[in-house]
């Protein structure tokens, strides 16, 4: 541990505090109708929008035609990718966008892929590299980077809405929404961020495959393509799929420092500002700090754990005479897996920034982290995207524990269930229990499945025998179930015996089962969380009195965070004893 590297948490803490605010308010104001400093530039392009797709803004919808909207959408989306993917060797697709001459990927990856990145999970059983297509990058992965955020986004504003509603059953209107999402929010600040990695060194180009001579006198292809564009909504949506295999650890996607630190803004910046969006939009901003406060809490123990736990490094290193503080002039702790340029501190920050959200972007091999270490992304991906979570997803998530911590409460103390003037009946937490478990569920099951069965265990490494086998296959479908995209880099669903793609074949129990689990565990909790709103939007306000529970203080935050532990402890503890736990308190490397 160092200096430098408390520095450079307590640094990024304070920059997304300070900017999550004013965009939350930026927001707040989008989502309303009121007119912001934007409204010029992309008033016009949102009413020629409207047009094309001939659909009227104006027109109320309930949680039910909402949803029924998202659900067309989105499939609509989910073929026209497949048709893409499937056909990126075709005829007529030129050669300057398909420079590689990569064919389709086999139906059971594409499956998958297309699963993955419609449902904002950007899992990649695949090389970016060795795989897709220039036109499919762009066209194909590029576009569902920004659709699938604005979906999340849309969603958790939908149920802000019908928390505020008094006395009616509109959430607002799906497509007008999806197109403010995009005009307002994702766009301007994805072209700033391009921009700005670009002038780091990011690629964006269309050029042919690089072939350079080394040093030893072997020759080494070098990967091209518009890498910037994807990279900067990637991050910003909270997608995370790499234009590379190796993600944000290849200096084409990550090269400084600064890229790293600006990197891990873009991916909580708007996750962050929606809190303060919720505080504003409610007329209560006591509420949008208390929730703020609640997810930072967590977030800095998973932060200060993983730094702890990598800079120490483990047993079997200790044991094994590697733990020293002579390498590299470094201060110790364990280096594997990690790229020197951003050292312990930046890879365990960029871990759990990229693991409490629905990212999965990586800048190291989380599997070659210490036993505890990485623990971590496992408690992560099991508090179900409440420590501020994807776009989206992180607000809408937390609401629903926030509702059964009020009910919770209120049992505790003798008074009625109420939040912001609202009674929660027994549908209400229904609805939001059913929602909380969906993710869970999801992940156990084929997690069991995957285990017990002969084609699950085709999946994990040569190396994956015993906890690490298990870690690697929990991990997996944790994290697809959590819509993330991490993995613990061992599990596989495609293999690729060459850059051409000539013999590849997929492991299709694990790309058939993962891209089910990500489209169940992505649009269950969507449909619970508008019906939620749809039940909160018809209650009446009641006023405050005193056998109301406060939810804005610390005393509410501290209940929250226990309701959030122990549901995630009741699901998920045992599994993390077979493996990351099992795995840092004894002597295995695997």
């Amino acid at each position: 541990m160092t200096f430098a590297g408390w520095l450079t948490i307590v640094l990024f803490v304070g920059m997304l505090s300070a900017l999550a605010f004013p965009l939350g308010t930026y927001m707040a104001k989008v989502y309303s109708g009121e007119r912001v400093f934007l409204t010029p530039v992309f008033g016009w392009p949102e009413r020629f929008i409207y047009k094309l797709l001939r659909v009227d803004s104006r027109r109320e919808q309930d949680w039910k035609a909402y949803a029924r909207s998202l659900l067309i959408f989105s499939l609509a989306g989910w073929l026209l990718l497949y048709l893409v993917l499937r056909t990126q060797d075709a005829f007529f697709v030129p050669h300057s966008v398909n420079p590689q001459g990569f064919e389709s990927a086999p139906w059971n990856v594409t499956f998958n892929t297309v699963s993955s990145f419609v449902t904002n999970t950007n899992w990649q059983f695949y090389s970016g590299e060795t795989t897709m297509s220039y036109l499919s990058q762009m066209i194909g992965l590029t576009v569902q980077n920004w659709l699938s955020a604005g979906v999340g986004i849309v969603v958790a504003v939908a149920l802000v809405r019908g928390i505020v509603s008094r006395s009616g059953k509109s959430l607002g209107n799906f497509w007008q929404d999806i197109v403010r999402t995009i005009l307002y929010v994702l766009a301007p600040i994805s072209i700033i961020g391009a921009i700005v990695l670009v002038s780091q060194g990011v690629i964006a180009n269309f050029s042919n495959y690089l072939t350079v001579h080394t040093v030893t006198g072997l020759t080494q292809t070098i990967a091209m393509g518009p890498t910037a564009s994807q990279l900067s909504i990637k991050m910003l949506g909270t997608n995370g799929g790499g234009f590379f295999n190796v993600n944000s650890a290849h200096p084409f996607e990550n090269p400084t420092g600064f890229t790293n630190f600006f990197e891990m803004l873009l991916v909580l910046i708007i996750p962050a500002a929606l809190v303060f969006m919720f505080g504003r939009m409610t007329g209560n901003r006591r509420q949008g700090y208390a929730i703020y406060g609640t997810m930072m809490l967590m977030f800095l123990g998973a932060v200060v754990v993983a730094y702890v736990a990598e800079a120490h490094g483990s047993p079997a290193q200790h044991a094994a005479g590697l733990h020293t503080h002579a390498i590299a002039g470094s201060t110790g702790g364990n280096l594997e897996g990690k790229e020197q340029r951003f050292g312990i501190a930046g890879s365990a920050l960029f871990d759990v920034v990229t693991t409490v959200t629905s990212c999965g972007a990586v800048n190291s091999a989380i599997e070659s982290f210490t036993g505890i270490g990485g623990a971590v992304p496992f408690a992560n991906l099991s508090a179900s995207e409440v420590i501020f979570g994807g776009v989206g997803t992180g607000l809408y998530s937390i609401l629903l524990y926030v509702l059964l911590a009020v009910f919770i409460g209120g049992l505790m103390v003798g008074r009625t269930p109420e939040w912001l003037g609202k009674k929660l009946e027994a549908r209400e937490i229904k609805l939001a229990g059913l929602g909380i478990l969906i993710t869970p569920l999801a992940a156990l099951f084929a997690t069991a499945l995957a285990v017990a069965t002969k084609g699950g265990r085709a999946s994990i490494s040569e190396l994956g025998k015993g906890p690490q086998g298990f870690s690697e296959s929990f991990y997996a479908y944790l994290s697809q179930a959590n819509n993330n995209g991490s993995a613990f880099a061992g599990y596989t669903g495609f293999i690729q015996p060459n850059a051409g793609n000539a013999g590849s074949h997929g492991v299709t129990f694990a790309d058939v089962l993962g891209g089910l689990v990500m489209l169940f565990a992505r649009y269950g909790p969507i449909l619970f969380a508008l019906a939620v709103a749809g039940a909160l939007a018809g209650k009446r306000i009641t006023p405050v009195g005193l056998g109301t529970m406060r939810t804005d203080n610390p005393t509410f935050a501290v209940l929250l965070i226990g309701v959030v532990i122990l549901v995630g402890a009741l699901t998920f503890f045992p599994a993390l004893l077979l493996g990351p736990v099992v795995q840092g308190l004894t002597g295995h490397l695997y």
